[in-house]
C-alpha cells in the first residue's frame, strides 16, 4: 500500500493569533547565506547556540521568499529545530513561524503559480498547498470526514482509458439508476455529468457523496474497498492551515527535551549494548486515546503520500506507548482480528520527538523472527537516527519476543535509488547486521577490508546494488549463529510457503482454491482431532488458512496429543484480541517452528 476522530472545520482552522513580522526585501544571496547559517545551526549545541538561532530566525522572519527552494529550506529547518531544539527560547519562535507559514506559501504562489516543488515525497504536505493522489477507500473515507469540503475528485486528471471505463461501468450502476443504458453500450461516457445528476451538483462534494454510497453497499469491507479502488479516481485535497498539514502536525509534549550537547551519532550506537539495557515499559492506551493515535498516523502518512496496511487499518484498542528518553515517545499497535494476515503477526508504530512525528515503523513476523521496516522522514535524518532506530528495535523485541531481526532488501537498496545513494547497507552493517546470502556476506567483508585500508574509499553503487539483493539479519542470540554460518531464517519467506500451497493446488485440485481449502481443512481437522465447525467465524478462517500449511506436513497425525493441542491453541489465538499472544505462542512450539522453517526455506 502507498506507504477516528472527526474534528470540525473550525477546530482545524484554529491557529496562533500572533502575526509574523513584516516582511522586507532581501537579496537572494543574503537570503541564501542566512539559510545556510540556519541549517548549520541545527548541528551546533551549547549555552550560546539557542539565542544565536533565535536571532537568525528573527531575521528570516522578516525576509521575503520569492523562490520555492528557499522557502522549502526554511520550512524543513524550522521543523528540525522544533523536534531537536537547543533551548526553551526557540520553541515559541519556531511555533509562531510554523503556525503562520501558510501565509508565506500564499505569497509565493501569488508571484509564482508553479507550485510543483511542493509536491514531492519529501516536500509535500506543507500548509497552504494542495495534494493529489489516488487513495485507497479506507483513507478516502477517513480524509473526507476529516476535512469535509476540502476533498474533491480531480476530474481533469481522470484517465478515461479502457480499464477505468470498464471499472466505472461495472461499479457505478450500483447507485446511479439507468447508468447501464449508457455504460454497457456507449463509448466516452460522461461520468462527471452522471455524477452531477445523481449527487446533486452544488449540494455536496462528489467525494463525500460517493463515499456514502459505497458505505451502504451490502458487501464485505474488503469487497467494498476493492470496488472503490478499481475506479482509480484521483483525489485532490486542500491543506489550507490545517493541523494535519506537515507544517503544523505536532503537539506539545508533557516535557520538552532540549539539546545542549551534540546529537548521538551512528558510531556511538551499539545494538548489543542497547539490547542489554532494561526493557522498555509500555503504557496501554484507552480506546479513545488509541483512536486519536490512529488518527494521527493517518495524518502523518497521507500528507507524505504514504500508506501502510497497518497505519490505515490499525487496531485502536491495541495501542501502547513507551517513553525511551531524550524526548522520544513511541507508539505501537497491531491489526484487529478481522484484518489479520493469514500467518504472520503484525506491528506498526511511529515516533514523536518532542511531539513531532519523525518516522514510521513496521514489523511482521512468525515465531522468533520479524522483518522490520523503519523510515525516518527526510527532514529528520540528521537527528540521532541510529539511536532512535535502536530504541525501536528494543521496543519491538519487548513487544514481540523476537530474537532474529530481518531487514527487507528494499530498505538497503533493492529497487530503491535513495537507499543506494545514502549507502543504507552500511547503516545496518555498522550496527551489526550480516547478509543472509553467503556470497554477499563475503562481498561485504571484502568491502570492509578496502575501507579499513583506505578510509577515503567508497563502495560503488553497483556493489551496493549487489549487497541489496538479500535480507540482512541481526541475531540477539549470537551464539546460535557461528561466524560465517547461515542462520535458521536466512532463506525463509512466507511467500515460499504460499507458493508451495499453490503448486499443490495446481497439481492436486486443478487450480481450484475452494477445493484445496475444503480438503485441507478436513484432512487437518482429522489429524488434529479438531471440530472447527463449533468455533467462531474468525477462528474458522484462521483454521482454514493454517490448514493449507499444516496439510503439507506428512507426519502431522503422529504428533503428540500435547503438540496437537498446542497448535490448535495457536490457531484460535490468532482470532483473539491480543495479536502478540498469538506470536509468542508460535515461539513455544518447537515442532511447528521446525516444519514452518522447512517448508518456507529455500533448499
Amino acid at each position: 500500500m502507498r506507504a477516528k476522530l472527526r474534528l470540525t472545520r473550525n477546530e482545524y482552522n484554529s491557529q496562533c493569533v500572533t502575526l509574523a513580522a513584516p516582511q522586507t526585501s532581501m537579496s537572494n544571496h543574503s537570503l541564501d547565506r542566512l539559510l545556510t547559517r540556519l541549517e548549520a545551526a541545527k548541528g551546533r549545541f551549547g549555552p550560546e547556540e539557542a539565542p544565536r538561532t533565535v536571532k537568525l530566525l528573527a531575521r528570516l522572519a522578516a525576509a521575503k521568499f520569492r523562490d520555492a527552494e528557499s522557502l522549502l529550506r526554511f520550512h524543513e529547518a524550522l521543523l528540525f529545530l522544533r523536534a531537536f531544539p537547543q533551548g526553551a527560547s526557540l520553541i515559541p519562535r519556531v511555533e509562531r513561524l510554523l503556525n503562520t507559514f501558510h501565509r508565506r506559501v500564499d505569497e509565493l504562489h501569488r508571484h509564482n503559480p508553479d507550485m510543483s516543488a511542493f509536491d514531492d515525497f519529501d516536500t509535500s504536505g506543507i500548509a497552504g498547498t494542495n495534494m493529489q493522489d489516488t487513495l485507497t477507500f479506507e483513507i478516502v473515507r477517513w480524509l473526507a470526514r476529516r476535512i469535509p469540503n476540502n476533498v474533491e475528485i480531480a476530474w481533469e486528471d481522470y484517465c478515461e482509458d479502457y480499464q477505468n471505463e470498464r471499472a466505472a461501468g461495472s461499479t457505478l450502476p450500483r447507485f446511479i439508476p439507468l447508468l447501464e443504458e449508457d455504460a454497457d453500450v456507449e463509448a466516452n461516457i460522461p461520468w462527471r455529468r452522471w455524477l452531477d445528476a445523481a449527487g446533486g451538483r452544488g449540494h455536496q462534494p462528489y467525494a463525500e457523496w460517493l463515499i456514502r454510497r459505497f458505505e451502504h453497499l451490502p458487501v464485505t469491507d474488503r469487497a467494498r474497498a476493492e470496488l472503490y479502488d478499481s475506479l482509480r479516481l484521483p483525489l485532490r485535497w486542500r491543506l489550507e492551515n490545517f493541523k494535519l498539514s506537515r507544517t503544523r502536525n505536532w503537539t506539545r509534549p508533557r516535557r520538552f527535551y532540549f539539546h545542549d550537547q551534540p546529537l548521538i551519532t551512528r558510531s556511538q550506537v551499539s545494538l548489543a549494548q542497547e539490547f542489554a539495557k532494561p526493557a522498555p515499559t509500555f503504557e496501554e492506551l484507552s480506546r479513545r486515546k488509541g483512536e486519536a493515535i490512529m488518527n494521527t498516523i493517518r495524518e502523518v502518512m497521507v500528507v507524505r503520500y504514504r500508506e501502510l496496511y497497518g497505519t490505515t487499518l490499525g487496531d485502536p484498542t491495541s495501542v501502547v506507548r513507551t517513553d525511551v528518553g531524550r524526548g522520544v515517545i513511541m507508539h505501537f499497535w497491531n491489526l484487529p482480528p478481522i484484518r489479520r494476515l493469514p500467518l504472520r503477526a503484525y506491528v506498526a508504530g511511529f515516533t514523536l520527538k518532542n511531539g513531532v512525528p519523525i518516522n514510521y515503523i513496521e514489523a511482521i513476523g512468525l515465531c522468533e523472527w520479524i522483518e522490520v521496516g523503519f523510515n525516518t522522514f527526510y527532514t529528520y535524518r540528521q537527528g540521532e537516527t541510529a539511536w532512535i532506530y535502536a530504541q525501536a528495535l528494543r521496543s519491538l523485541r519487548q513487544l514481540t519476543g523476537a530474537t532474529t531481526i530481518s531487514i527487507y532488501p528494499y530498505q538497503i537498496g533493492q529497487n530503491n535509488h535513495e537507499a543506494i545513494d545514502s549507502g543504507a547497507f552500511w547503516f545496518y552493517r555498522k550496527l551489526g547486521f550480516r547478509s543472509g546470502h553467503p556470497d554477499l556476506e563475503q562481498l561485504a567483508r571484502r568491502e570492509e577490508q578496502k575501507i579499513a585500508a583506505d578510509p577515503r574509499y567508497k563502495t560503488p553503487p553497483r556493489i551496493l546494488k549487489r549487497l541489496a539483493e538479500a535480507h540482512v539479519f541481526y541475531e540477539l542470540e549470537r551464539a546460535a549463529v557461528a561466524d560465517g554460518q547461515p542462520g535458521d531464517w536466512d532463506t525463509f519467506s512466507t511467500r515460499n510457503l504460499g507458493l508451495r500451497v499453490n503448486r499443490r493446488m495446481a497439481k492436486e485440485f486443478g487450480g481450484n482454491s475452494r477445493r484445496i481449502r475444503q480438503a485441507s481443512s478436513r484432512e487437518v481437522g482429522r489429524a488434529l482431532g479438531a471440530s472447527p465447525a463449533r468455533w467462531t467465524p474468525l477462528e474458522q478462517r484462521a483454521f482454514e488458512n493454517w490448514s493449507l500449511v499444516l496439510a503439507l506436513i506428512p507426519d502431522l497425525r503422529r504428533w503428540s496429543p500435547k503438540e496437537k493441542e498446542d497448535v490448535l491453541r495457536i490457531i484460535r489465538s490468532q482470532a483473539a484480541p491480543d495479536e502478540m499472544r498469538y506470536l509468542r505462542l508460535t515461539q513455544q512450539h518447537p515442532r511447528l517452528r521446525a516444519e514452518v522453517l522447512r517448508l518456507g526455506s529455500k533448499p
